[in-house]
């Protein structure tokens, strides 16, 4: 449930989020898994997201996965293969706070085969990054603060005085305290 917030949110500030992961505010449309589709993708936590030029491939993760590397150079071929023409970036996101080595692995090699990929441990990352636009405030609680309590109250401050509709408020609340979930879940 929690990773599909956390697609919702990318898929409604994409802006936002090219801006944080690409280095550019560039305007990205949601790319549907099925199109890459050979055999089925596990797609909880998967959100692709492109424009003219780039797929952004996103990989919101709470757990540690083994399989992680494989999995994005799986991914990264079947977007080369529909998207030959376009940049591709990928990211795995991981929220929740670890000690598994599995949350530094960024590439899969083979003897003939080497795939890099980036990898953002949330707890690892300045607060001020998911402060300053709308679509990255509820990550702000997993990030290195010193006191998540403030930062909860300081994001929900933040996001009600945000102009949006009642609808993305809650929607933007609603992760909020998923990620206060995760970090209550973290710290016990």
């Amino acid at each position: 449930m929690f990773d599909n917030t956390c697609k919702l949110i990318a898929e409604l500030y994409s802006p936002d989020f090219a801006s944080w992961l690409l280095g550019k505010p560039i305007t990205l449309t949601k790319l549907s898994p099925t199109e890459l589709s050979i055999e089925p993708i596990r797609a909880d936590a998967l959100i692709m997201l492109q424009s003219d030029e780039v797929v952004l491939h996103i990989e919101f993760q709470t757990e540690p996965d083994k399989d992680m590397p494989f999995r994005m150079v799986d991914y990264y071929l079947r977007i080369y293969r529909r998207y030959p023409n376009k940049e591709i970036h990928q990211v795995v996101i991981y929220l929740d706070k670890t000690k598994s080595e599995e949350v530094y692995k960024t590439t899969f090699t083979t003897r003939k085969l080497r795939h890099e990929f980036e990898v953002i441990r949330l707890w690892e990352q300045p607060q001020e990054i998911f402060l300053r636009t709308p679509g990255l405030l509820p990550f702000a609680v997993l990030s290195a603060t010193e006191n998540k309590a403030s930062t909860l109250q300081l994001v929900a401050a933040a996001v009600d005085k945000i102009d949006l509709s009642e609808n993305s408020k809650a929607r933007l609340f609603k992760a909020l305290g998923q990620n206060f979930d995760i970090f209550v879940k973290t710290e016990s």
